[in-house]
C-alpha cells in the first residue's frame, strides 16, 4: 500500500520539481529580469533538487512500467517490484556517478 501511495506522491512532487526547474531555467536565461540572474542560477544549479527530481523520476517511471506489466497479465508482482527497484538503484547510482564525477 505504501508503494502505491508513494507513487502518487512522487508524481505530484515531480510536477512541482520539473516545473520549478523549467521556471528557474527561464530565470537563468534572463526572461524574468536581468538583475536577478545570479539568484536564479544558484537555484537552478542546486544539486539536492536535481538528485531528488532524478530519483523520483526513475522511481515513478519504473513503478509505472511495473503497473503496466501487471495490467497486461504478469502475475509475479513482488518479483517485478524488487527487480525494477534494483534496476532503478543501479540507474540512479550510474547517473549520480556520471553527474558528480564528470
Amino acid at each position: 500500500m505504501f508503494v502505491w501511495v508513494f507513487h502518487r506522491i512522487s508524481g505530484l512532487i515531480l510536477i512541482f520539481g520539473i516545473g520549478f526547474k523549467m521556471y528557474s531555467g527561464f530565470g537563468v536565461a534572463g526572461a524574468l529580469g536581468e538583475d536577478i540572474i545570479p539568484y536564479w542560477t544558484q537555484l537552478h544549479s542546486n544539486l539536492a533538487i536535481d538528485l531528488v527530481v532524478i530519483l523520483l523520476f526513475i522511481y515513478h517511471s519504473l513503478y509505472g512500467l511495473r503497473t503496466c506489466l501487471v495490467d497486461l497479465g504478469i502475475k509475479k508482482e513482488k518479483q517485478l517490484f524488487w527487480g525494477l527497484s534494483a534496476l532503478g538503484l543501479v540507474i540512479y547510482a550510474f547517473v549520480c556517478f556520471q553527474w558528480l564525477f564528470d
